[in-house]
């Protein structure tokens, strides 16, 4: 007979995990804030997900479409849901403080400095460079929320559909968002409502 084993089960690195305290959340938001010039969604995603892991690729694309259909900023609202998920209103002031604060007075430097440079040609070339940036930052991020569509209950092909039909009249036709959103969204929560009914 083999004796009881004491030994701890070995750490899963895709185990989730959750802010340690407010605080925590005020560090984690200012630090996320700093990294966020040029386009802040695949920064927030690799950093909520992949390195804290307070969420997962699941859990982040249902949170976001939230914060997104929400008013604000979507980063904000995020920052408000998840503080306010795991330590109430504490937890959301300090992870919405943390987001806007520091950041806050980086900006106000920058526009004082901008405002005396702003003709200048390598501040031009600068900016077209950090647009670019921000639009291959926000295309990757997509791409790697591919991979959680992949197991959404509305299947793969209905997925693609639906995010032909939201693509093409914000990027080509340039409706409004919040009429796309309500329409194509509608039909997104209707359907999966009714494929997770029992």
């Amino acid at each position: 007979m083999h004796p009881p084993s004491t030994t701890t089960p070995p750490f899963s690195a895709s185990a989730p995990q959750q802010p340690q305290s407010p605080t925590d959340l005020f560090l984690s938001f200012t630090w996320l804030a700093l990294q966020g010039f040029g386009g802040v969604l695949g920064v927030v995603q690799r950093e909520m997900v992949e390195k804290k892991r307070w969420l997962t690729q699941e859990e982040f694309l249902e949170d976001w479409a939230v914060a997104q259909i929400m008013p604000g900023p979507n980063v904000l609202n995020l920052s408000v849901m998840l503080g306010d998920r795991h330590f109430g209103l504490r937890g959301a002031l300090a992870a919405a403080t943390g987001l806007l604060a520091l950041p806050l007075l980086v900006v106000l430097a920058l526009a004082l400095v901008y405002a005396q440079y702003a003709e200048h040609p390598a501040v031009i070339g600068a900016l077209r460079g950090m647009g670019a940036v921000a639009a291959g930052l926000i295309s990757a991020t997509g791409l790697r929320l591919l991979r959680a569509v992949r197991r959404h209950v509305m299947g793969v092909p209905l997925c693609a559909v639906l995010g032909v039909l939201s693509f093409v009249p914000i990027a080509l036709l340039h409706w409004p968002l919040a009429y796309v959103l309500l329409v194509v969204g509608g039909l997104a929560c209707v359907q999966t409502y009714r494929k997770l009914a029992p």
